[in-house]
């Protein structure tokens, strides 16, 4: 029973799949995909299973005003997304696996927080696959 919390401006940026062009429709893009993952159980970073009891999703900049999808909670950051990211780690209560490969955000998140890599979440998203199981990033 683990609730995700997605750095999504750090997922989007970690394919060179033309996001840039439009920051917005690769976010959409990417929650609707993420919606599919609450209730789901999948095999974690451990390799063990993962039951996703829900998603938070935090956007920013150009992809703040994108929809929200139903089973994703969106955190809309006012400025920036990594302390909006740490501000929601921080208030977490329960199994918590934040995904990014951003190493400074790491570093800010509360001790002992589980933390994934953009691979290891693409890789268990409906649609699409990763370079590989990456548990770190």
């Amino acid at each position: 029973m683990t609730v995700l919390l997605v750095d999504v401006a750090n997922v989007v940026g970690s394919r060179p799949d033309g996001w840039w062009r439009d920051r917005a429709g690769a976010t959409a893009r990417l929650l609707a995909r993420l919606a599919a993952l609450p209730g789901q159980e999948v095999p974690g970073p451990d390799g063990g299973p993962m039951t996703c009891t829900g998603l938070v999703a935090v956007v920013e900049g150009a992809a703040r005003d994108v929809a929200e999808p139903p089973g994703v909670r969106l955190v809309r950051a006012p400025g920036s997304g990594d302390d909006a990211l740490v501000a929601e780690a921080g208030a977490a209560e329960g199994p918590l696996l934040v995904v990014t490969a951003d190493r400074g955000l790491r570093a800010r998140l509360p001790a002992g927080t589980a933390v994934a890599g953009p691979g290891w979440l693409l890789g268990r998203l409906p649609g699409g696959s990763s370079n590989g199981d990456d548990a770190t990033g």
